[in-house]
């Protein structure tokens, strides 16, 4: 049904469009690992970066 030659983004999409069909953990679908997945390392990477920051900056105007 499916080629050997799929890129490993088709199998993850195929992955994840059979757990959205069975989905047992999530109400909405929609769950940390898909965030991550859509935004590859260096967006998560980022996404970690700006979330340190504004704990930072938040701990030094409010504490």
């Amino acid at each position: 049904m499916f080629g050997d030659n799929d890129t490993p983004e088709d199998k993850r999409e195929r992955l994840r469009q059979n757990e959205l069909k069975y989905r047992s953990s999530s109400i909405q679908g929609s769950n940390l690992s898909d965030l991550v997945g859509g935004l590859g390392w260096k967006g998560t990477g980022i996404m970690i970066l700006v979330l340190l920051l504004a704990v930072v900056i938040y701990s030094v105007f409010f504490h």
